[in-house]
């Protein structure tokens, strides 16, 4: 009975069988100096009475730190992530850390392997924007069980409890759409992506709520479903703006603003005479272009930055850290050229 007990020794039982925290068991173990040289001693007798060994490559990644932090976006060539990469590695280099770049390509099957591969101790905690597929997600919740801390930021998953940082998406939309309204357009189409996703849902409520508030009537058609690929969206675009007519467009990511103008120019449509463009973009070009693209430009580093130092929270003092955290950044919403009428 006793050899079977001891077979089921671990770091938290011991713990408890000395009526101490893992923590302070942990730190005798690494031979910590902030530890009392008595309760080293008293903690050591201990594990060699019940034949204990620590094991350092156990998956208990906040014992045997790794020093890397893993970094998990939807894509790279977006400027806006490429920003917030860049706060989070600030965050992470200040502290000694590394980051780990991962890039899902909105594909779900993709981000589940990566948080699979990571539970092998390849990092300590992970920051990321989610995929943009409905799927079942609980294989997330399986991060609480082996204690890997996770941060959301930007695009996330409502039904996982974690700490989170966003964006004031709503009222930027809302704001944006107004925006183009007080301009004179009257038949505003919304160009959407992941319309699953909160994020997408929330951006284009803030739309609706807008056309609502200036009694422009809703029309349904004028949400014009794209894709993650370019070409396509040019080719959709041409076609939609030929037979809707809108006067006015809201892009709700940066790539569409992209395809909005190159489809404009396809089919003779001049900005902002026969419609007026306005997009969510961190991008720094976007003054450059022509005409100069109305933006509502979301704090991109300082979003990368916040989760960066949310999760270092978590790491450092776990306990501190309520699991709903939510901080909300504000976007700005840049008026341009493209949405002038001059």
């Amino acid at each position: 009975m006793l050899s079977v007990e001891m077979d089921n020794v671990n770091i938290k039982k011991l713990a408890k069988a000395l009526h101490l925290s893992t923590s302070t068991v942990s730190r005798a173990f690494r031979d910590n100096s902030d530890i009392n040289a008595a309760t080293k001693e008293r903690i050591l007798a201990m594990a060699k009475e019940l034949n204990y060994q620590p094991n350092h490559y156990a998956s208990n990644l906040r014992e045997q730190k790794s020093k890397t932090i893993a970094v998990i976006v939807p894509e790279l060539a977006n400027n806006y992530f490429s920003l917030a990469i860049q706060g989070i590695e600030r965050v992470a280099s200040a502290k000694g850390y590394h980051i780990l770049v991962y890039a899902t390509n909105d594909q779900f099957e993709k981000e589940v392997s990566f948080i699979k591969h990571l539970h092998n101790g390849r990092a300590d905690g992970i920051i990321m924007s989610v995929s943009g597929e409905a799927n079942d997600h609980n294989y997330l919740n399986e991060l609480s069980k082996k204690r890997l801390p996770l941060v959301f930021f930007d695009r996330v998953y409502e039904d996982i409890i974690t700490p989170r940082v966003i964006t004031n998406d709503y009222e930027s939309s809302f704001s944006a759409t107004k925006h183009l309204i007080q301009q004179g357009c009257k038949r505003i189409a919304y160009l959407a992506v992941n319309k699953t996703l909160s994020i997408g849902k929330t951006r284009m409520q803030g739309y609706i709520d807008a056309l609502k508030k200036f009694k422009i009537p809703f029309k349904d058609e004028l949400i014009i479903d794209c894709t993650n690929n370019y070409k396509e969206n040019i080719d959709h675009l041409k076609q939609a703006f030929t037979e809707l007519k809108p006067d006015g467009v809201f892009t709700s990511v940066e790539r569409l603003a992209f395809a909005t103008y190159y489809a404009c120019y396809d089919i003779n449509l001049s900005i902002p005479k026969d419609l007026k463009v306005i997009g969510f973009s961190s991008l720094e070009i976007a003054p450059l272009l022509n005409p100069a693209l109305s933006t509502v430009t979301q704090p991109a580093s300082d979003l990368g930055k916040t989760a960066a130092e949310l999760l270092f929270k978590m790491l450092e003092n776990p306990g501190d850290i309520n699991p709903d955290s939510e901080v909300i950044l504000k976007s700005k919403l840049i008026q341009r050229k493209s949405t002038s009428n001059d």
